[in-house]
């Protein structure tokens, strides 16, 4: 059966209810193996540069040292976290058996309201500005599907094709800003009606997400941001924008402060933008998420490396640019480990092994219960749910795997060449947050 043949199916199968989505328990998934995807987390590594150190934002902090205990039964022993500020990253390239499992897992089983798909320009329209992929066509059948399953849908555009750059090299803007803003303009007539946010490109402060002919700096970006608010406020008034997730990282050949990049942006006219929120990706590598800025055992040199300074640092620039009142989105966070994965884990990632698989859960759960409680965070997204069931990520080391709660393998015991899924205890642990009369035994599989 070709894709395009199962992908009707599908949708007419969903159309007159004859499609079943089974219910299944704890250890029951089974997907099929996924594409390869091109998403990359966190910039990190020795040739790492620190930035300047800036004064943490003193309120609404909690107080440190407050782990939870992944075996615990008693009620109570995890927060209870509001499902409707949740939301988990997927990828938009997948098969349709893949697509509704993770449907499943998002909604029925983790109970998530929120999903985030990344959406590459230069995989909609390849060749020219007049075409529209089978890839995108994929993608708006997903999205709709999305839509009717009730769940928010939070889409990044990104990557320039490589029609609309003089600069080809890894990845990057259009040469015209412009041109990005037409492309919003034609994917909302298509899917607007599904989608309810959109933010606008991904880590440009990367050098391999921004080479082209738009500054480096966040004066470039917001070239980039003005025409595409310009298009997607004309056709909504209300659809939430919000502005590119930064890299937690310092200034050098490929990469350039986060800090720095922020505040340059509102020197540029953000501030000019009330209804926007500020989007951020507080990564923590092996520190947990009440920890703060310094120590000595490595990867803990810096404010970068610590979620609680990324957060604070970046509402002190906000409250210094004047925008108190401003909202922040989390559109990626998480923690990595390599624990319980038979290959070696990546060589330059020696932060991964402060994290086991229960430190994961805990400084997970506790990130989302401080997003909750801050007063100016609204929404976060955990990255990623999945990535570690595709081919080839555990066995070649792709640190992108790290971060998944979902694994191949079967009752907690991973096996890369397995076509079976299990999950890590971070994944029940959200099952049990979520719903504040349950308490699970375990969260490892029994």
């Amino acid at each position: 059966m070709t894709k395009r043949l199962a992908l009707t199916l599908f949708i007419a199968l969903l159309s007159v209810g004859a499609l079943v989505i089974p219910t299944f328990s704890q250890g029951d998934i089974t997907p099929t193996p996924r594409p390869q995807l091109t998403v990359r987390g966190p910039v990190i590594g020795p040739n790492y540069t620190p930035p300047p150190t800036f004064t943490p934002f003193p309120s609404n902090t909690p107080e440190a040292g407050v782990t939870f205990t992944p075996e615990a039964t008693s009620a109570g022993a995890l927060p209870d976290l509001d499902p409707n500020a949740m939301g988990i990253q997927i990828d938009s390239n997948l098969e349709q058996a893949d697509w509704d499992n993770a449907m499943y897992r998002l909604g029925t089983h983790l109970g998530v309201k929120w999903i985030k798909l990344q959406i590459p320009w230069e995989d909609v329209q390849p060749n020219n500005a007049g075409e529209v992929s089978a890839f995108f066509q994929r993608v708006q059948l997903y999205v709709e599907d999305a839509d009717r399953r009730q769940f928010n849908i939070l889409l990044s555009v990104v990557k320039a094709p490589n029609w609309a750059r003089s600069i080809v090299q890894e990845d990057g803007p259009p040469d015209n800003p412009q041109a990005f803003a037409d492309f919003l303009t034609l994917m909302l007539s298509r899917i607007g009606g599904s989608i309810d946010a959109i933010e606008v490109w991904n880590e440009p402060n990367l050098l391999r997400e921004w080479r082209g002919a738009l500054p480096f700096s966040g004066a470039g970006y917001m070239q980039l941001f003005v025409p595409a608010y310009r298009a997607i406020r004309a056709y909504s008034p209300t659809m939430t924008i919000i502005t590119a997730g930064l890299a937690p990282t310092g200034d050098s050949a490929v990469s350039a402060n986060d800090r720095t990049y922020l505040e340059q942006m509102y020197a540029n006219g953000l501030g000019n933008y009330s209804d926007v929120v500020i989007g951020v990706h507080p990564y923590s590598w092996g520190n947990s998420p009440d920890a703060t800025c310094c120590g000595t055992r490595g990867w803990d040199d810096d404010p970068h490396f610590f979620f609680a300074d990324n957060l604070r640092d970046y509402r002190q620039i906000m409250v210094n640019a004047g925008d108190s009142d401003g909202r922040v989105w989390v559109t990626e966070f998480g923690w990595a480990t390599w624990d319980g994965f038979p290959s070696a884990r990546p060589q330059s990632e020696g932060w991964m092994d402060f994290n086991d698989r229960r430190a994961q859960g805990n400084y997970t759960i506790r990130a989302f219960e401080i997003g909750q409680q801050s007063g100016y965070i609204d929404k976060m997204f955990l990255w990623n749910l999945n990535f570690a069931t595709l081919f080839g990520m555990i066995t070649n080391s792709d640190e992108r795997a790290g971060y998944s709660i979902v694994v191949p393998g079967t009752s907690c015991q991973v096996d890369p060449n397995s076509t079976d899924t299990t999950e890590r205890p971070l994944y029940w642990m959200l099952y049990d947050a979520v719903r504040p009369d349950e308490q699970l035994s375990t969260y490892d599989c029994t």
